[in-house]
C-alpha cells in the first residue's frame, strides 16, 4: 500500500464565489484537484461543519463585525461571516468536485465553542481531530495538501502535520488564499520555515 495521501481541504460552496465566505478564485482549482484525486492512491477530504451560532461567527458576538479579532479562552480568534453551517448547501462540497474515491471525510469545527482551522487539531492546538491517529494506523506518512484557504485551513493543517512528523507538500497552484492583512505572506513563510515543500 502507498504511504502517500492527498488531503483536500474544505473545497466547499461557501468558500467559492457566491458563498458566504468566498475565497477569490476558489472554484478555479476544482479541475486541477479532480486530476490530483484521480492520480492519488489515498484521498482524504476535510469539511468545515459548523453548528448554527458557532462561536467563530461574528453574528454570535454583539457589536462585532466579520474579520475582527476577539480573545477566546484558547487565544485570538478571527470572526467570520456565518458559513458552512451543518446541513446547508454552503457546507456541501463544490458540485464539480469528483470525490467518490475519498476514503475519509473529516468534519471539523463542529464543536460550538471552538474553531478548527487545522485538519489535525482544534484552534486550542491540543484537542485532536483524530486524523493523526488515522494516518498512523494506515501507515500514511507523506501528504500533499490542496484546497481552501491557503493561509488558514491549508497552512494550519500543513504546520500541524509537520509537528506530527509527517512529510508535507502544498500544491500552491491547487489552493487559493483569503489574504487577510498579509496573512498569505505570513503563513507561506511559516510553512517554508517549518519544512513544508511549497510546489
Amino acid at each position: 500500500m502507498s504511504s502517500s495521501a492527498l488531503i483536500v481541504i474544505d473545497l466547499q460552496n461557501d468558500f467559492c464565489p457566491g458563498g458566504r465566505l468566498a475565497v477569490e478564485g476558489g472554484h478555479e482549482i476544482v479541475s486541477l484537484v479532480n486530476g490530483l484525486i484521480k492520480s492519488s492512491d489515498h484521498v482524504i477530504l476535510t469539511q468545515d461543519w459548523h453548528p448554527e451560532g458557532h462561536s467563530s461567527f461574528a453574528s454570535s458576538h454583539d457589536g462585532r463585525e466579520p474579520f475582527e479579532t476577539v480573545d477566546m479562552d484558547y487565544g485570538p480568534q478571527t470572526l467570520w461571516p456565518d458559513h458552512c453551517v451543518q446541513g446547508t448547501d454552503g457546507a456541501e462540497f463544490h458540485p464539480d468536485l469528483i470525490w467518490d474515491s475519498a476514503e475519509l471525510v473529516l468534519r471539523k469545527g463542529f464543536r460550538g465553542a471552538i474553531d478548527s482551522y487545522s485538519a489535525f487539531f482544534e484552534n486550542d492546538h491540543k484537542t485532536p481531530t483524530g486524523l493523526g491517529g488515522y494516518l498512523k494506523e494506515r501507515g500514511i506518512k507523506d501528504l500533499t495538501l490542496v484546497g481552501l484557504a491557503t493561509d488558514y485551513c491549508v497552512a494550519y493543517s500543513a504546520l500541524d502535520a509537520v509537528k506530527l512528523g509527517l512529510k508535507v507538500a502544498v500544491r500552491m497552484d491547487a489552493c487559493r488564499a483569503i489574504d487577510l492583512g498579509g496573512s498569505l505572506e505570513t503563513m507561506t513563510g511559516k510553512m517554508r520555515d517549518a519544512g513544508v515543500v511549497l510546489k
